[in-house]
Protein backbone atom coordinates (compact mmCIF):
# COMPACT_ATOMS: atom_id res chain seq x y z
CA UNK A 1 0.00 0.00 0.00
CA UNK A 2 2.91 2.36 0.77
CA UNK A 3 4.19 1.85 -2.78
CA UNK A 4 0.84 3.03 -4.18
CA UNK A 5 0.83 6.07 -1.90
CA UNK A 6 4.40 6.97 -2.88
CA UNK A 7 3.61 6.61 -6.58
CA UNK A 8 0.62 8.93 -6.25
CA UNK A 9 2.72 11.44 -4.35
CA UNK A 10 5.34 11.35 -7.07
CA UNK A 11 2.75 12.38 -9.61
CA UNK A 12 2.16 15.42 -7.43
CA UNK A 13 5.92 16.01 -7.24
CA UNK A 14 6.20 16.00 -11.03
CA UNK A 15 3.51 18.68 -11.15
CA UNK A 16 4.93 20.51 -8.16
CA UNK A 17 8.36 20.70 -9.79
CA UNK A 18 7.05 23.53 -11.89
CA UNK A 19 5.52 25.18 -8.83
CA UNK A 20 8.96 25.35 -7.23
CA UNK A 21 10.69 26.90 -10.20
CA UNK A 22 9.36 30.41 -9.86
CA UNK A 23 8.20 32.33 -6.82
CA UNK A 24 6.94 34.96 -9.25
CA UNK A 25 4.45 32.64 -10.96
CA UNK A 26 3.24 30.30 -8.21
CA UNK A 27 2.09 31.36 -4.74
CA UNK A 28 4.03 30.33 -1.60
CA UNK A 29 1.37 27.79 -0.42
CA UNK A 30 2.01 25.62 -3.48
CA UNK A 31 5.75 25.75 -2.91
CA UNK A 32 5.19 24.76 0.72
CA UNK A 33 3.02 21.85 -0.42
CA UNK A 34 5.81 20.62 -2.67
CA UNK A 35 8.22 20.53 0.27
CA UNK A 36 5.69 18.68 2.42
CA UNK A 37 5.21 16.10 -0.34
CA UNK A 38 8.95 15.46 -0.45
CA UNK A 39 9.03 14.98 3.33
CA UNK A 40 6.19 12.47 3.03
CA UNK A 41 8.07 10.67 0.27
CA UNK A 42 11.05 10.21 2.57
CA UNK A 43 8.87 8.78 5.34
CA UNK A 44 6.77 6.46 3.17
CA UNK A 45 9.79 5.14 1.28
CA UNK A 46 11.28 3.57 4.41
CA UNK A 47 9.15 0.42 4.09
CA UNK A 48 9.64 -0.08 0.34
CA UNK A 49 11.54 -3.00 -1.16
CA UNK A 50 14.71 -2.51 -3.18
CA UNK A 51 12.82 -3.02 -6.44
CA UNK A 52 10.14 -0.51 -5.45
CA UNK A 53 12.78 2.04 -4.41
CA UNK A 54 14.44 1.66 -7.80
CA UNK A 55 11.14 2.42 -9.55
CA UNK A 56 10.48 5.40 -7.29
CA UNK A 57 14.02 6.65 -7.84
CA UNK A 58 13.53 6.63 -11.60
CA UNK A 59 10.23 8.49 -11.27
CA UNK A 60 11.78 11.10 -9.01
CA UNK A 61 14.70 11.50 -11.38
CA UNK A 62 12.16 12.11 -14.14
CA UNK A 63 10.56 14.81 -12.00
CA UNK A 64 13.90 16.50 -11.47
CA UNK A 65 14.68 16.28 -15.19
CA UNK A 66 11.39 18.04 -15.91
CA UNK A 67 12.70 21.00 -13.94
CA UNK A 68 15.70 21.25 -16.23
CA UNK A 69 13.50 20.90 -19.31
CA UNK A 70 11.24 23.62 -17.92
CA UNK A 71 14.17 26.03 -17.69
CA UNK A 72 15.38 25.04 -21.13
CA UNK A 73 11.96 25.58 -22.74
CA UNK A 74 11.62 29.17 -21.56
CA UNK A 75 11.31 31.66 -24.40
CA UNK A 76 11.93 34.63 -22.11
CA UNK A 77 15.10 36.63 -22.47
CA UNK A 78 15.83 36.14 -18.79
CA UNK A 79 18.98 34.09 -18.09
CA UNK A 80 18.66 30.48 -16.93
CA UNK A 81 21.10 28.23 -15.09
CA UNK A 82 20.14 25.14 -17.07
CA UNK A 83 21.14 24.06 -19.54
CA UNK A 84 24.61 25.33 -18.79
CA UNK A 85 25.26 25.79 -22.50
CA UNK A 86 22.65 28.58 -22.42
CA UNK A 87 23.71 30.07 -19.08
CA UNK A 88 27.13 31.26 -20.14
CA UNK A 89 27.82 33.88 -22.80
CA UNK A 90 27.89 32.10 -26.21
CA UNK A 91 31.23 33.75 -26.91
CA UNK A 92 32.74 32.15 -23.82
CA UNK A 93 34.19 28.66 -23.89
CA UNK A 94 32.45 25.88 -21.98
CA UNK A 95 35.11 23.42 -20.81
CA UNK A 96 34.20 19.94 -19.61
CA UNK A 97 36.83 18.02 -17.63
CA UNK A 98 36.28 14.42 -16.61
CA UNK A 99 38.05 11.60 -14.85
CA UNK A 100 37.96 8.21 -16.61
CA UNK A 101 38.28 5.21 -14.26
CA UNK A 102 34.99 4.55 -12.42
CA UNK A 103 33.71 7.97 -13.50
CA UNK A 104 33.21 6.87 -17.10
CA UNK A 105 33.86 3.15 -16.66
CA UNK A 106 32.25 0.46 -14.54
CA UNK A 107 35.57 -1.31 -13.85
CA UNK A 108 38.94 0.26 -12.99
CA UNK A 109 41.31 0.14 -15.95
CA UNK A 110 44.24 -1.15 -13.89
CA UNK A 111 42.43 -4.45 -13.31
CA UNK A 112 41.63 -4.71 -17.02
CA UNK A 113 45.24 -4.09 -18.05
CA UNK A 114 46.51 -6.62 -15.51
CA UNK A 115 44.09 -9.22 -16.88
CA UNK A 116 45.29 -8.54 -20.43
CA UNK A 117 48.89 -9.05 -19.26
CA UNK A 118 48.04 -12.37 -17.60
CA UNK A 119 46.13 -13.64 -20.64
CA UNK A 120 48.95 -12.49 -22.92
CA UNK A 121 51.37 -14.61 -20.92
CA UNK A 122 49.05 -17.61 -21.15
CA UNK A 123 48.77 -17.29 -24.93
CA UNK A 124 52.52 -16.89 -25.31
CA UNK A 125 53.19 -19.95 -23.15
CA UNK A 126 50.68 -22.07 -25.06
CA UNK A 127 52.20 -21.10 -28.39
CA UNK A 128 55.72 -21.75 -27.15
CA UNK A 129 56.80 -18.21 -28.01
CA UNK A 130 57.18 -16.83 -24.52
CA UNK A 131 60.67 -15.47 -25.09
CA UNK A 132 59.18 -11.97 -24.88
CA UNK A 133 57.95 -12.68 -21.37
CA UNK A 134 59.52 -14.05 -18.25
CA UNK A 135 58.91 -17.78 -17.93
CA UNK A 136 56.93 -17.15 -14.81
CA UNK A 137 53.75 -19.19 -14.77
CA UNK A 138 50.55 -17.25 -15.37
CA UNK A 139 49.32 -18.33 -11.93
CA UNK A 140 52.36 -16.69 -10.35
CA UNK A 141 51.73 -13.56 -12.41
CA UNK A 142 48.16 -13.44 -11.17
CA UNK A 143 49.34 -13.93 -7.59
CA UNK A 144 51.78 -11.06 -8.02
CA UNK A 145 49.00 -8.81 -9.24
CA UNK A 146 46.68 -9.84 -6.40
CA UNK A 147 49.40 -9.06 -3.86
CA UNK A 148 50.01 -5.63 -5.42
CA UNK A 149 46.29 -4.91 -5.52
CA UNK A 150 45.72 -5.93 -1.90
CA UNK A 151 48.73 -3.95 -0.74
CA UNK A 152 47.45 -0.90 -2.59
CA UNK A 153 44.01 -1.07 -0.99
CA UNK A 154 45.37 -1.57 2.52
CA UNK A 155 47.93 1.22 2.29
CA UNK A 156 45.50 3.55 0.54
CA UNK A 157 43.14 3.35 3.52
CA UNK A 158 46.05 3.96 5.90
CA UNK A 159 47.07 6.97 3.82
CA UNK A 160 43.55 8.39 3.95
CA UNK A 161 43.54 8.08 7.73
CA UNK A 162 46.84 9.97 7.94
CA UNK A 163 45.73 12.93 5.85
CA UNK A 164 42.43 13.54 7.68
CA UNK A 165 42.51 16.51 10.09
CA UNK A 166 41.50 15.78 13.71
CA UNK A 167 38.49 18.11 13.54
CA UNK A 168 35.95 18.76 10.80
CA UNK A 169 36.41 22.15 9.13
CA UNK A 170 33.41 24.50 9.26
CA UNK A 171 34.06 25.75 5.72
CA UNK A 172 36.17 24.48 2.86
CA UNK A 173 39.89 24.61 3.64
CA UNK A 174 41.48 24.21 0.22
CA UNK A 175 45.05 24.87 1.30
CA UNK A 176 44.97 22.25 4.05
CA UNK A 177 43.30 19.79 1.69
CA UNK A 178 46.08 20.37 -0.84
CA UNK A 179 48.71 19.67 1.81
CA UNK A 180 46.86 16.55 2.91
CA UNK A 181 46.67 15.23 -0.62
CA UNK A 182 50.43 15.63 -1.00
CA UNK A 183 50.62 12.52 1.19
CA UNK A 184 48.24 10.64 -1.11
CA UNK A 185 50.16 11.81 -4.17
CA UNK A 186 53.43 10.39 -2.88
CA UNK A 187 51.66 7.12 -2.08
CA UNK A 188 50.28 6.88 -5.64
CA UNK A 189 53.74 7.39 -7.14
CA UNK A 190 55.25 4.69 -4.95
CA UNK A 191 52.43 2.29 -5.82
CA UNK A 192 53.06 2.82 -9.54
CA UNK A 193 56.76 2.19 -9.03
CA UNK A 194 55.98 -1.15 -7.38
CA UNK A 195 53.81 -2.17 -10.33
CA UNK A 196 56.51 -1.25 -12.85
CA UNK A 197 59.23 -3.04 -10.87
CA UNK A 198 57.09 -6.18 -10.63
CA UNK A 199 57.02 -6.60 -14.42
CA UNK A 200 53.32 -7.54 -14.46
CA UNK A 201 52.61 -5.07 -17.26
CA UNK A 202 55.18 -6.55 -19.62
CA UNK A 203 54.23 -8.42 -22.79
CA UNK A 204 50.85 -6.93 -23.72
CA UNK A 205 49.99 -6.62 -27.38
CA UNK A 206 48.82 -3.18 -28.50
CA UNK A 207 45.92 -4.67 -30.49
CA UNK A 208 44.66 -6.50 -27.39
CA UNK A 209 44.67 -3.24 -25.45
CA UNK A 210 42.74 -1.48 -28.20
CA UNK A 211 40.15 -4.26 -28.38
CA UNK A 212 39.69 -4.11 -24.61
CA UNK A 213 39.16 -0.36 -24.82
CA UNK A 214 36.53 -0.73 -27.53
CA UNK A 215 34.64 -3.24 -25.37
CA UNK A 216 34.81 -1.28 -22.12
CA UNK A 217 31.50 -1.06 -20.32
CA UNK A 218 30.75 2.57 -19.53
CA UNK A 219 28.56 4.01 -16.80
CA UNK A 220 24.86 4.40 -17.52
CA UNK A 221 24.35 7.38 -19.83
CA UNK A 222 28.08 8.05 -20.28
CA UNK A 223 28.34 6.76 -23.85
CA UNK A 224 25.34 8.82 -24.98
CA UNK A 225 26.68 11.93 -23.25
CA UNK A 226 30.03 11.86 -25.02
CA UNK A 227 28.43 10.94 -28.32
CA UNK A 228 26.12 13.95 -28.05
CA UNK A 229 29.01 16.16 -26.95
CA UNK A 230 30.94 15.08 -30.03
CA UNK A 231 28.00 16.05 -32.23
CA UNK A 232 27.33 19.44 -30.64
CA UNK A 233 30.68 20.68 -29.29
CA UNK A 234 31.34 23.12 -32.13
CA UNK A 235 27.78 24.41 -32.04
CA UNK A 236 27.93 25.17 -28.31
CA UNK A 237 31.61 26.26 -28.28
CA UNK A 238 32.72 23.46 -26.00
CA UNK A 239 36.01 21.68 -25.23
CA UNK A 240 36.35 18.39 -23.38
CA UNK A 241 39.39 17.04 -21.54
CA UNK A 242 39.93 13.68 -19.86
CA UNK A 243 42.35 13.74 -16.90
CA UNK A 244 43.20 10.21 -15.82
CA UNK A 245 45.60 8.10 -13.75
CA UNK A 246 45.10 5.27 -16.27
CA UNK A 247 48.43 3.62 -17.10
CA UNK A 248 47.68 3.42 -20.82
CA UNK A 249 46.09 6.31 -22.71
CA UNK A 250 45.59 4.03 -25.71
CA UNK A 251 42.91 2.18 -23.74
CA UNK A 252 41.05 5.48 -23.24
CA UNK A 253 41.46 6.49 -26.87
CA UNK A 254 40.00 3.17 -27.99
CA UNK A 255 37.04 3.57 -25.64
CA UNK A 256 36.15 6.99 -27.03
CA UNK A 257 36.83 5.85 -30.57
CA UNK A 258 34.14 3.20 -30.12
CA UNK A 259 31.74 5.94 -28.98
CA UNK A 260 32.54 7.93 -32.11
CA UNK A 261 33.83 11.10 -30.46
CA UNK A 262 37.60 10.60 -30.26
CA UNK A 263 38.32 13.64 -32.45
CA UNK A 264 36.61 15.92 -29.96
CA UNK A 265 38.22 14.58 -26.78
CA UNK A 266 41.58 15.72 -25.41
CA UNK A 267 43.12 12.89 -23.37
CA UNK A 268 45.72 13.59 -20.68
CA UNK A 269 47.01 10.38 -19.13
CA UNK A 270 49.98 8.05 -18.82
CA UNK A 271 51.36 5.96 -21.68
CA UNK A 272 52.79 2.46 -21.90
CA UNK A 273 56.15 2.14 -23.61
CA UNK A 274 56.29 -0.42 -26.41
CA UNK A 275 58.90 -2.36 -28.32
CA UNK A 276 57.19 -2.80 -31.63
CA UNK A 277 53.63 -3.56 -30.57
CA UNK A 278 54.49 -5.27 -27.25
CA UNK A 279 54.54 -3.46 -23.91
CA UNK A 280 57.86 -3.29 -22.08
CA UNK A 281 56.27 -3.02 -18.64
CA UNK A 282 57.35 0.60 -18.22
CA UNK A 283 55.04 3.61 -18.03
CA UNK A 284 55.61 7.10 -19.33
CA UNK A 285 54.35 8.72 -16.14
CA UNK A 286 52.47 11.99 -16.70
CA UNK A 287 49.46 12.03 -14.36
CA UNK A 288 49.80 9.84 -11.27
CA UNK A 289 48.33 11.80 -8.41
CA UNK A 290 45.75 14.36 -7.26
CA UNK A 291 48.41 17.07 -7.50
CA UNK A 292 49.31 16.08 -11.07
CA UNK A 293 45.65 16.25 -12.02
CA UNK A 294 44.94 19.65 -10.55
CA UNK A 295 48.12 21.17 -11.98
CA UNK A 296 47.16 19.93 -15.45
CA UNK A 297 43.66 21.29 -14.90
CA UNK A 298 45.04 24.72 -13.99
CA UNK A 299 47.36 24.82 -17.00
CA UNK A 300 44.56 23.97 -19.44
CA UNK A 301 42.18 26.45 -17.81
CA UNK A 302 44.79 29.22 -17.77
CA UNK A 303 45.68 28.67 -21.43
CA UNK A 304 42.01 28.89 -22.41
CA UNK A 305 41.33 31.95 -20.26
CA UNK A 306 44.23 33.76 -21.91
CA UNK A 307 42.31 33.51 -25.20
CA UNK A 308 38.67 33.79 -24.11
CA UNK A 309 36.69 33.62 -20.84
CA UNK A 310 35.60 30.11 -19.94
CA UNK A 311 33.21 28.27 -17.65
CA UNK A 312 34.56 24.96 -16.35
CA UNK A 313 32.88 21.73 -15.23
CA UNK A 314 34.75 18.83 -13.65
CA UNK A 315 33.19 15.37 -13.34
CA UNK A 316 34.82 12.85 -11.01
CA UNK A 317 34.21 10.08 -8.53
CA UNK A 318 37.10 9.76 -6.09
CA UNK A 319 39.42 11.49 -3.64
CA UNK A 320 41.93 11.87 -6.46
CA UNK A 321 39.46 14.20 -8.18
CA UNK A 322 38.71 16.35 -5.15
CA UNK A 323 41.05 19.26 -5.92
CA UNK A 324 39.87 19.47 -9.52
CA UNK A 325 36.23 19.25 -8.43
CA UNK A 326 36.78 22.26 -6.18
CA UNK A 327 38.84 24.23 -8.71
CA UNK A 328 36.12 23.95 -11.36
CA UNK A 329 33.27 26.43 -11.56
CA UNK A 330 30.96 23.42 -11.30
CA UNK A 331 32.12 20.20 -9.62
CA UNK A 332 29.97 17.13 -10.27
CA UNK A 333 30.39 13.87 -8.36
CA UNK A 334 29.39 10.64 -10.10
CA UNK A 335 28.93 7.52 -7.99
CA UNK A 336 28.82 7.05 -4.24
CA UNK A 337 32.40 6.92 -2.97
CA UNK A 338 32.25 7.01 0.82
CA UNK A 339 35.96 7.84 0.98
CA UNK A 340 35.47 10.93 -1.18
CA UNK A 341 32.65 12.14 1.03
CA UNK A 342 34.53 11.34 4.23
CA UNK A 343 37.62 13.27 3.18
CA UNK A 344 35.64 16.12 1.64
CA UNK A 345 33.43 16.57 4.69
CA UNK A 346 36.42 16.61 7.05
CA UNK A 347 37.94 19.46 5.03
CA UNK A 348 34.69 21.44 4.95
CA UNK A 349 33.34 20.34 1.57
CA UNK A 350 29.57 19.86 1.27
CA UNK A 351 27.68 17.67 -1.19
CA UNK A 352 24.28 18.53 -2.68
CA UNK A 353 22.13 16.84 -5.37
CA UNK A 354 22.57 18.65 -8.69
CA UNK A 355 19.11 18.94 -10.18
CA UNK A 356 17.18 20.06 -7.07
CA UNK A 357 19.99 22.53 -6.40
CA UNK A 358 19.40 24.17 -9.76
CA UNK A 359 16.06 25.46 -8.51
CA UNK A 360 17.74 27.52 -5.81
CA UNK A 361 20.41 28.75 -8.23
CA UNK A 362 17.70 29.87 -10.64
CA UNK A 363 16.04 31.88 -7.89
CA UNK A 364 19.36 33.51 -7.08
CA UNK A 365 19.86 34.30 -10.74
CA UNK A 366 16.42 35.95 -10.94
CA UNK A 367 17.45 38.05 -7.93
CA UNK A 368 20.51 39.05 -9.97
CA UNK A 369 22.94 37.63 -7.45
CA UNK A 370 26.50 37.35 -8.71
CA UNK A 371 28.65 34.22 -8.85
CA UNK A 372 25.97 31.57 -9.32
CA UNK A 373 28.75 29.14 -10.24
CA UNK A 374 32.22 29.78 -8.89
CA UNK A 375 35.42 27.87 -8.18
CA UNK A 376 36.28 26.81 -4.63
CA UNK A 377 32.75 27.44 -3.39
CA UNK A 378 33.07 24.33 -1.25
CA UNK A 379 29.88 22.79 -2.66
CA UNK A 380 30.04 19.77 -4.96
CA UNK A 381 26.99 18.54 -6.84
CA UNK A 382 26.04 14.86 -6.85
CA UNK A 383 24.27 12.95 -9.62
CA UNK A 384 22.90 9.43 -9.89
CA UNK A 385 23.77 9.00 -13.56
CA UNK A 386 25.33 10.67 -16.59
CA UNK A 387 21.82 11.40 -17.87
CA UNK A 388 21.57 14.14 -15.25
CA UNK A 389 24.90 15.56 -16.37
CA UNK A 390 23.71 15.58 -19.96
CA UNK A 391 20.42 17.28 -19.09
CA UNK A 392 22.25 19.91 -17.05
CA UNK A 393 24.87 20.77 -19.66
CA UNK A 394 22.95 20.36 -22.91
CA UNK A 395 19.26 20.51 -21.95
CA UNK A 396 17.03 20.01 -24.99
CA UNK A 397 20.13 19.50 -27.11
CA UNK A 398 20.49 16.15 -25.31
CA UNK A 399 17.37 14.66 -26.86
Amino acid sequence: MSFIYVSILLLHVILACFNRTSACVFPPPLQSNALQIEELLDKLSVSLTGEELEIIGKLYQQAMRLEVEFFSAQTLEEPVVAPLSRYRDPKDKLVIFSDFDLTCTVVDSSAILAEIAILSHQKASQSGSDNVLDRTKSADLRNSWNMLSNQYMEEHEQCIQKLLPPEEAKSVDYDQLYKGLEVLSEFERQANSRVIDSGVLRGMNLDDIRKAGERLILQDGCRNFFKKIGETREKVNLDIHILSYCWCAELIRSAFSSVGCLDGVNIHSNEFTFEGSVSTGHINRKIESPLDKVEKFKIIKSDLDSITPSLSVYIGDSVGDLLCLLEADVGIVVGSSTTLRRVGKQFGVSFAPLLPGLVEKQRRLWKQEASIFKARSGVLHTVSSWSEVQAFILGNDSS
